[in-house]
């Protein structure tokens, strides 16, 4: 099977046009021309399981244009998303903000997904996709690095519950790269696909290693690429593997 992992960055693109006329005012003003090189590129790769960090689920950045459903039209493919705050969080009432989440989009025939929800920082929300023989987790952790090992402990609870091998995708923010997740990975049996710590971050001159695919014992990775693609202010990571 072939894992997608990709912070889009709410089809923004990677430049730093962003910051025109005035800073930040393309997390406002969107830029309708990305979401379709994304989609282009999502095919290119074919994979079977694709999880997107920072999609838009339909604000008036996107023009109410839902990212993960969009893509995965387009693709034939099934989505799941949500929001990336808790259902007391004051983000959920702030425009824009409330529509930002996290998805995966999957083969026709693979359905399963759970939510669950951090206790600690701002952005708490795990998407769990079920399959027969393994389970996907789906993170995006916080920038606090206190926040970030609280919800290391719990995302650990959760591994340590699941009865398949698990692999876990996402935006960990870990700017010291795998030494800082090291004991969170020795204690939930959990091994890097990028062996060679090739950094993710940001996409124009790589430096840090802030996306992971995580895997456990009994799936086995055949190849991890880490494509040199700048349509996001992050690079995506391509994985390939099968269930022993």
């Amino acid at each position: 099977m072939r894992l997608l992992l990709y912070n889009i960055r709410y089809a923004l693109g990677g430049s730093a046009s962003l910051h025109v006329p005035v800073p930040g005012a393309g997390y406002v003003l969107g830029n309708q021309l990305m979401l379709p090189k994304l989609t282009d590129f999502i095919r290119s790769v074919d994979p079977d399981i694709v999880g997107l960090i920072e999609v838009d689920t339909g604000s008036i950045r996107s023009r109410m244009v839902n990212h993960a459903e969009k893509i995965a039209a387009d693709l034939g493919m099934n989505s799941s998303y949500e929001t990336k705050y808790g259902e007391n969080s004051f983000n959920k009432l702030l425009p824009i903000v409330r529509k930002q989440g996290n998805a995966f989009l999957a083969a026709e025939r693979v359905h399963g997904e759970k939510f669950h929800y951090f206790d600690a920082g701002i952005k708490r929300l795990i998407i769990e996709l079920e399959m027969e023989e393994f389970a996907v987790f789906l993170v995006h952790l916080s920038l606090k690095y206190r926040h970030r090992h609280l919800q290391l402990r719990h995302l650990h609870d959760l591994i340590e519950a699941t009865k398949k091998p698990v692999i876990v995708a996402g935006d960990f923010n870990t700017f010291w790269g795998e030494n800082e997740i090291y004991l969170f990975m020795k204690a939930s049996g959990l091994h890097s696909a990028n062996v060679e710590s090739k950094p993710t971050y940001p996409s124009r001159a790589p430096r840090r290693e802030l996306d992971f695919i995580l895997y456990q014992k009994g799936i086995h990775v055949s190849k991890l690429d880490v494509p040199d693609v700048r349509l996001s202010d992050h690079l995506p990571l391509v994985c390939d593997f099968e269930v022993e």
